[in-house]
């Protein structure tokens, strides 16, 4: 019953740490090894080889360490086993977190009073209310409706789009794509915790962003997309940033990663650019929701916030 840690530009060794204390009768196992993988039963993957996990001749679970399963059903040679996503509060925290941040970031205009301490100026720039501004959140799953439900307590005019209807009290809702254009429409402020699918790979592009609202209090539209990196085309931010369809934007996630340095996001003066931390969360508190899904497995109990793989999410 070993398990397998198959993880691209992460510490796995952290990892280990924390599962051999909580998951004391099962082997792990670091990728790349020379260890046979017949006895992986479970596997904790981020960009995982493709094909390796169809290695594993005897894997029952896959776990996805991080918020979305599109480094996973890339995989043309993916097992059809169960895929269970994380989902903790810990780490939708820190996601609310990083969105009401940013939102207020552009909405208090802390760039602007930035460069107006530079300038050694006193200057009180015009903010409006809350109450004034419309925020939209594009997916409004367990992290997405946890941020719309913080921005809402904070008093903005906050609605949600997603594939089907969704209800919370004081959130306006939209679904499906005959809603999106109305959606966007109404948005001053979009905020995107979109998974990567077919269906929304690229949908961040200028077509978007020329759909999003004119006529709102601030400055423009603003873009947050804390998601995936897929969902957008970072040419089209930057044109529609030029152009001044967008105002701003703060990004979490790229097309490519490490963005790379030549890119004209890192110097653009009203892009905010993070480098895919948005819901970065603490390997104790994700160990310990693993463990207990492996516990629940063994007993003969259902998984957990299991992926419907057609889906992508």
């Amino acid at each position: 019953m070993t398990i397998l840690l198959t993880m691209t530009g992460t510490d796995a060794k952290s990892w280990k740490q924390q599962l051999e204390a909580l998951t004391p009768d099962h082997p792990i196992l670091i990728w790349p090894s020379d260890e046979p993988l017949d006895a992986v039963k479970y596997a904790l993957a981020w960009n995982s080889p493709p094909g390796l996990l169809a290695r594993c001749t005897n894997l029952e679970v896959i776990f996805s360490l991080g918020a979305g399963v599109d480094h996973l059903i890339s995989d043309p040679d993916l097992p059809d086993i169960p895929i269970v996503r994380i989902v903790d509060p810990n780490l939708t925290m820190r996601m609310t977190e990083y969105v009401v941040f940013h939102v207020l970031l552009h909405h208090r205009r802390f760039h602007d009073y930035d460069r107006v301490q530079k300038a050694k100026k006193w200057e009180i720039l015009h903010q409006p209310g809350a109450n004034e501004v419309r925020v939209g959140v594009m997916g409004m799953g367990a992290l997405g409706s946890d941020a719309a439900c913080k921005l809402r307590d904070l008093g903005f005019q906050v609605a949600g789009w997603s594939n089907s209807p969704k209800d919370f009290p004081g959130i306006e809702s939209f679904a499906g794509a005959d809603q999106l254009t109305p959606f966007l429409n109404r948005t001053d402020i979009l905020v995107v915790l979109l998974p990567h699918t077919p269906e929304t790979e690229g949908i961040l592009n200028k077509k978007l962003f020329a759909s999003l609202a004119q006529d709102g209090v601030g400055q423009g539209p603003i873009l947050i997309n804390a998601g995936r990196g897929k969902l957008q085309i970072d040419a089209e931010i930057l044109a529609a940033l030029d152009e001044n369809v967008l105002h701003a934007a703060s990004l979490d996630v790229f097309e490519q990663e490490p963005l790379p340095e030549d890119s004209p996001l890192w110097s653009h003066e009203r892009a905010t650019l993070t480098p895919h931390i948005a819901s970065e969360s603490d390997n104790r508190a994700l160990t310990k929701y693993i463990a207990e899904q492996i516990k629940r497995h063994e007993a003969g109990l259902a998984l957990e916030n299991v992926i419907d793989n057609t889906k992508g999410y």
